[in-house]
């Protein structure tokens, strides 16, 4: 019976043994690993500023087959070294840049590395002040959060749940001529009219709706990956959202697919808490929230062209004791080339003309 075990166990020694050095062999593989070093070294870059991207890969085995370097996940480079500078890349986007590296060893072993740096706008925004042409009656129980002027009307979403509503108003009287209520669960934020159907956004619900244009009935919803819905308008095309961040994102009336993202900001910084939008000519004007500042934006680079100081307008008609927010709320009449401002809770609606400081 012994001499019958023995040449078991030691079939069974064998593979162990084998298996274990070849479990040991497949560890000692190791993916490689690159670093990224950007040339000059500094917190914020300038949009247009050139600077150089040196990459380094470290293999602890096997042999190298490719390093490629990306800038906003484009394809710059594509290299076989283990460590190489590519010079002279022109930083064109504002925003936080992302540069990425993708190393590969022959074996398939493959890492990916990246590294975000700060790119500020190059242009100095012109400031501007305002001064007020006319003013109209405004609900003090509407928290605006959205408005638009289209057709001789007055269009705006209001918040705050058990409070948010969609309005068509009478600009002359601020009397509401249609209201859809929503449902209390629902936190009402911006509106924007294109094709004849307006488009409402949700506070964090993550849900916008559709309404007709002339019965204000619910004919569509659809669903946003943002956490938070803040102002919305549109370019003519496609719908353009800002969420509280320094982002804008533009979605497909269609299909309500995001389309692009457009990082904003200054020669300061990137410009976040971008809320209400208004879009004129090229341009989104933008109300920053918890300031008394709109930002016009040119809606091809994100770079903010003016900077418009709207202080003291909160206090023009403003009762004390009264309840009021923050300044919220910016429409364009076309047809007569007319601004119009609000906020929420504002007993008044402000048609108002921009002047250069």
């Amino acid at each position: 019976m012994k001499q019958k075990l023995f040449p078991i166990f030691l079939i069974i020694a064998l593979f162990v043994t084998t298996f274990s050095c070849s479990s040991k062999s497949e560890k000692r593989a190791r993916k490689p690993v690159s670093t990224i070093t950007v040339q000059p070294e500094k917190a914020q870059y300038i949009c247009g500023e050139k600077v150089s991207v040196n990459v380094k890969t470290k293999l602890r085995d096997g042999e190298l087959k490719s390093v490629n370097l990306y800038l906003q996940n484009k394809l710059i480079t594509e290299s076989n070294e283990l460590d190489f500078t590519e010079k002279y890349i022109e930083l064109k986007e504002v925003g936080t840049v992302s540069i990425g590296v993708h190393a590969e060893k022959t074996d398939g072993l493959k890492n990916t590395r990246s590294k975000a740096i700060t790119v500020l706008s190059d242009v100095k925004p012109a400031q501007f002040s305002y001064q007020v042409l006319n003013n109209y009656p405004h609900l003090t129980t509407s928290y605006t959060q959205g408005l638009e002027y289209h057709n001789g009307f007055i269009y705006e979403g209001t918040g705050e749940k058990g409070h948010s509503r969609l309005m068509k108003i009478d600009v002359s009287t601020g009397k509401p001529l249609q209201v859809f209520e929503m449902d209390d669960k629902y936190f009402g934020e911006g509106i924007t009219i294109l094709n004849n159907k307006i488009y409402q956004l949700t506070y964090r619900a993550q849900k916008g709706f559709v309404y007709d244009l002339e019965t204000l009935a619910v004919t569509d919803s659809f669903t946003y990956a943002s956490p938070e819905g803040w102002g919305l308008a549109n370019d003519g095309k496609n719908l353009i959202m800002s969420d509280g961040t320094h982002v804008l994102t533009w979605i497909s009336p269609d299909d309500f697919s995001v389309v692009k993202k457009l990082q904003v900001g200054n020669d300061r910084t990137l410009m976040a808490n971008l809320n209400e939008l208004e879009y004129v000519n090229g341009f989104i004007y933008a109300n920053v929230y918890t300031s008394d500042y709109i930002v016009k934006i040119d809606a091809a680079t994100g770079k903010i062209v003016e900077e418009i100081n709207m202080a003291g307008i909160i206090n023009l008609y403003h009762k004390q004791g009264e309840r009021i927010d923050y300044l919220n709320g910016i429409a364009y009449d076309a047809e007569n080339d007319r601004m119009f401002v609000t906020g929420k809770l504002y007993s008044r609606l402000f048609e108002v003309k921009f002047i250069s400081k």
